[in-house]
């Protein structure tokens, strides 16, 4: 008997200010990525990453163009998709919180090289042809 693992559904946005973008400090994973998580149930992938932005990072964002997802297995083994937009700051300020204790502001070639994860920096890369 097989059993088939629940894909994780995920969203996020590439935050920008100018020219710069945001990326996020996580102490539990001691890592660089961008801001993103889970969407709720009947939550569509737009508003997912607009929340999850917001709780993040503070900041209120407008939506921008869809910059692609990435694909891989968290850390239970699970299959987990996490969509991305392009955005841009509307309000609000950052505070560190439960989940995010940094954020700072990069240029995206910064960014890339400051990003713990591979599937970040394609993201960063697809942003160039929206800048």
């Amino acid at each position: 008997m097989s059993r088939t693992a629940t894909m994780v559904r995920a969203a996020g946005g590439v935050v920008r200010r100018g020219d710069r973008v945001a990326v996020i400090h996580r102490p539990r994973y001691d890592d660089w990525t961008l801001p993103k998580g889970k969407l709720e149930p009947g939550e569509t992938v737009e508003a997912a990453a607009l929340r999850e932005v917001a709780e993040e990072t503070g900041l209120v964002c407008r939506l921008g163009p869809r910059l692609g997802a990435t694909r891989y297995r968290d850390r239970r083994g699970r299959p987990k998709v996490v969509d991305y937009f392009a955005m841009t700051v509307a309000g609000g300020e950052f505070r560190p919180n439960d989940e995010v204790d940094q954020m700072r502001w990069a240029t995206p070639a910064e960014a890339i090289e400051l990003v713990s994860h591979e599937g970040d920096r394609a993201i960063l890369r697809a942003l160039e042809p929206h800048s």
